[in-house]
């Protein structure tokens, strides 16, 4: 327990800092903490804390005046059929499918942190 909460708090200030750490940092940290979950779960419990993290985040964003109006919009344009294609497959992809996705996905955003 403890260790999440640090985690939590970890990824609160990376998040509003930099935006890194909702999704990818996030997701790696669940499957440390949590590795008997399932991709799903852990896909789901993700995006169930970053969205009002994010949002919080966002709002200090958007008091302080640095938010792309247009940018957003574009991204939620994509972003949204995304969610529910992604949502589905989730539920009908093989889970060991799932696992060497998510595994090679994370390995690729810490690289690309690292570089």
């Amino acid at each position: 327990v403890a260790a999440t909460i640090i985690a939590g708090t970890a990824l609160g200030t990376l998040v509003t800092i930099s935006s890194i750490g909702a999704g990818a940092v996030g997701a790696t940290i669940l499957v440390l903490l949590y590795p008997r979950l399932s991709p799903a779960e852990i896909a789901g419990t993700d995006i169930a804390y970053a969205v009002p993290l994010t949002a919080l985040a966002a709002f200090g964003h958007w008091w302080l005046g640095s938010i792309n109006w247009e940018l957003l919009f574009m991204l939620l344009v994509g972003s949204i059929p995304g969610i529910t294609i992604g949502s589905l497959a989730a539920r009908s992809v093989p889970e060991k499918f799932l696992r060497g996705l998510l595994a090679t996905t994370l390995t690729g955003v810490a690289v690309k942190l690292v570089l």
